[in-house]
């Protein structure tokens, strides 16, 4: 395919699409602008949990179904890919003018301008999605008289135009994909691919694996047997299960990024403040990983001068990797021993959590037993049975308190327009934190992107129902699901939201972390845009 780079204006040209073929493949008329404000209007509120195929439900589940898809009324997979639902831009707020240093972009007939409060601060990668977003609905909200990709920009730097140009290529093989136009879709991608690179900038990277998930899709969708894209080299990877084990990336993530500390830090001050002065303290860990967050607990806990601690007692529940997890209870009994703690450490081993039960667990009457929950329920919503398990086996474990961390983000749709916007912004959002803290060529940072990041964009794009395992919902969704359980919200202190801020404030860039309550529960962003939650629960 041939294509140049310019100076001027558009930063490249198409040479292969007449200006026919272009709006052709954009779809500009009436009838299919209507159609996509008609997705829309299901897109705005939408909050599904759980796919239509889930019919028998536990009550906790059906107060889920029915929160999430009363809005979702209507909608139906066959109408066409709503661009309009590029109103997601208004959804997410105006967060942006909550910090200082601020350029403001505002559309001026068919013509995106920007007010240059600060010339020399570079677009965040967010900011280049709604750019790209609202140009894209601009042009197919109306009858095109010139090329769509050669407007102008006033203000952009060319990295940036750049940038925004490769977003609304995107959109437009997205598009493309949503209407089974697959050979219109496919010469979109590839010009994306030529393009778009997993070593580049964040908007290089994040349309990168989006071209490769929606590839897939393709061929998924096709009947395609010998697919090239990267999914057949990880179909038998799974992102959950990996999560468990330590590895290198994941530990430079921890170490390199300030929302793994943040949230970890901020969760061992609320079990510190729950547990009290009890002198037996038994921690459930229900994806523990390398274990590094309970050797802050020690320190908390031997930090306590009226009360002397005589046990604590980490109980980790796997379903795999049980060798891993066995390391890691090594490692931490060995940090308990320098410090002189009594310390315990045992391991729930089932197939699956719908096989977990209460008497697996060694328990004490005179111990106050917390819970911690790390992004692991979310890996549990396409398979309700095994959550509902999870959370009643836990009840009858009589915990003081549960915590709670998990993505806030909206990829359970069974919309596909829904998730794949929702999935470019937050991990566009993600990148650009990535960015401010590794370097590009950084080798932890290409493993984890390409295993973790990647694996969760083409599962939750390219899947759909019983093979889609990436579910992420927000705290609002969590919410309702938990009080159907019969917990209750505690309060987040003080405390606890100024150890996450400490943590981020002694990192370089740690401004551009921002912190937002949302009623109880802290939202943990990147330049306003929330990336996970932290929540607190208690069972009445």
């Amino acid at each position: 395919m041939n294509f140049h780079f310019e100076q001027q204006n558009s930063i490249f040209s198409m040479q292969d699409f007449t200006f026919e073929e272009i709006q052709d493949l954009l779809g500009h008329t009436d009838e299919h602008q209507r159609s996509m404000e008609f997705a829309f209007d299901g897109f705005q509120d939408d909050r599904m949990v759980y796919d239509p195929q889930y019919d028998a439900v536990s009550p906790p589940h059906q107060a889920l179904t029915e929160e999430s898809t009363k809005h979702d009324i209507g909608v139906k997979k066959e109408y066409p890919f709503s661009l309009a639902a590029f109103e997601i831009l208004k959804n997410h707020g105006n967060r942006f003018k909550r910090l200082t240093g601020r350029r403001i972009v505002e559309a001026n007939n068919d013509i995106t301008t920007l007010n240059e409060v600060a010339a020399d601060r570079k677009l965040s990668t967010e900011e280049i999605l709604r750019i790209a977003g609202e140009r894209f609905i601009q042009y197919s909200s109306q009858q095109a008289t010139s090329h769509p990709f050669q407007a102008s920009f006033s203000g952009l730097s060319y990295e940036e135009t750049k940038n925004v140009e490769l977003v609304e290529l995107l959109l437009a093989s997205a598009e493309k994909v949503e209407n089974q136009q697959y050979e219109s879709a496919r010469r979109f991608l590839n010009l994306c691919g030529h393009l778009s690179s997993n070593t580049g900038n964040p908007v290089q990277r994040v349309v990168y694996y989006l071209c490769e998930a929606l590839k897939e899709k393709i061929g998924k969708e096709t009947g395609e047997i010998a697919w090239k894209g990267k999914g057949k080299n990880h179909r038998s990877f799974d992102v959950n299960k990996a999560l468990v084990v330590p590895d290198a990336p994941k530990l430079a993530f921890h170490k390199g990024l300030p929302f793994s500390q943040a949230e970890k830090f901020a969760g061992i001050q609320a079990i510190v403040e729950k547990v009290g002065e009890a002198k037996k303290v038994h921690v459930i860990d229900i994806r523990i990983g390398n274990g590094v967050q309970w050797t802050a607990l020690m320190q908390a806990l031997v930090s306590r001068h009226d009360c002397q601690l005589e046990l604590l007692k980490i109980t980790a529940i796997v379903t795999s990797s049980k060798h891993a997890i066995e390391e890691t209870g090594k490692w931490l009994s060995n940090f308990a021993s320098t410090m002189n703690i009594p310390f315990s450490f045992k391991i729930v081993m089932v197939p699956n959590m719908s096989d977990l039960k209460e008497d697996l667990f060694e328990l004490d009457a005179d111990e106050t037993i917390a819970v911690y929950s790390s992004f692991t329920l979310s890996g549990m919503i396409a398979q309700p049975t095994q959550l509902e398990s999870l959370m009643r086996v836990i009840r009858g474990l009589h915990p003081c308190v549960m915590v709670v961390t998990e993505v806030e983000a909206n990829h359970n749709s069974p919309v596909f327009v829904n998730r794949f916007i929702e999935v470019l912004f937050f991990f566009g959002t993600f990148f650009d934190c990535v960015e401010a803290f590794m370097e590009r060529d950084e080798p932890n940072r290409l493993i984890f992107e390409e295993l973790y990041c990647f694996e969760a964009m083409r599962n939750i794009v390219a899947f759909e129902r019983e093979e889609r395992k990436i579910r992420h919902v927000k705290i609002d969704v969590w919410r309702a699901f938990f009080e159907r359980c019969g917990m209750e919200e505690l309060e987040l202190s003080l405390s606890s939201t100024y150890q996450a801020k400490l943590v981020t404030n002694n990192f370089p860039f740690g401004s551009s972390c921002t912190f937002d309550m949302d009623g109880k529960c802290l939202l943990m962003g990147w330049k306003g845009s929330p990336i996970q939650s932290l929540s607190v629960w208690k069972f009445l």
